[in-house]
């Protein structure tokens, strides 16, 4: 007779799942920031009646320095977040050499404090600390583990990556059509683009995909039609 208790606690899809939807969500507002900074910088240019030369050069200047830009800012950003856990680590590491007994009682109260009754809370402590102390305590007093660890190379070419992958979309868009249809080609396209994107947002966080859809694609038309006025107005009275 099967088992009546079907509950599976350490499902391996689930569990991947919530490791990678930090990483999947970054991925989406790097390629939703790719789409609207550029196709606004190029849209800006166009409108203020610059050749497709130039449209085209402001595009992939402005995909080259967000990339970069978004690569260094994540990189500083992680790398103190990287610090300031090795310094945990260091601290405890050093906390667990001094004295390990005091250690075991925090952890066995973390345990207790979780809902383990407290006898069992100091079994399964002790049985922690003697597989590996720092690991334990990583995991249930600090909250890290290699999975969640910061990475910065990681997350600063996941981040570079994810900016160029969007803004790659208005630039090809602008390559390949005709001079006097750029800007609304590019702008039907980009939004089109960030419509998808906020769908797929929603849809890895669990929110409502058709409202995410329509805040972003109204946030990216606002922006667009801003640098469009600007790019028409110094266009006309100042050039």
């Amino acid at each position: 007779m099967p088992n009546s208790d079907m509950t599976d606690f350490s499902s391996p899809v689930e569990h991947y799942v919530v490791k990678q939807l930090g990483w999947l969500r970054a991925s989406v507002l790097g390629a939703n920031d790719g789409i609207l900074s550029t196709s606004s910088l190029m849209i800006g240019v166009a409108s203020a009646h610059g050749s497709t030369n130039s449209i085209l050069i402001a595009g992939l200047s402005g995909l080259i320095a967000g990339a970069m830009s978004m690569a260094a800012g994540e990189y500083v950003s992680v790398s103190s977040q990287y610090d300031m856990e090795q310094a945990d680590v260091a601290r405890e590491h050093a906390e667990l050499l001094a004295n390990p007994h005091a250690e075991k009682k925090e952890l066995a109260e973390i345990y207790v404090e979780r809902g383990l009754d407290r006898a069992l809370a100091i079994q399964v402590a002790d049985q922690l600390m003697k597989h590996n102390a720092l690991e334990a305590h990583m995991r249930d007093e600090l909250g890290l583990s290699d999975a969640l660890a910061a990475r910065p190379f990681q997350a600063a070419l996941a981040s570079a990556a994810s900016f160029s992958g969007g803004a790659i979309i208005p630039f090809l868009t602008a390559l390949l059509s005709p001079t006097y249809l750029i800007n609304i080609i590019m702008s039907l396209v980009s939004i089109l683009g960030l419509a998808v994107l906020g769908m797929v947002g929603a849809h890895i966080g669990g929110a409502n995909v058709t409202k995410a859809a329509l805040r972003v694609t109204f946030c990216g038309a606002l922006a667009m039609i801003a640098t469009a006025a600007i790019g028409s107005f110094f266009g006309t009275h100042v050039a």
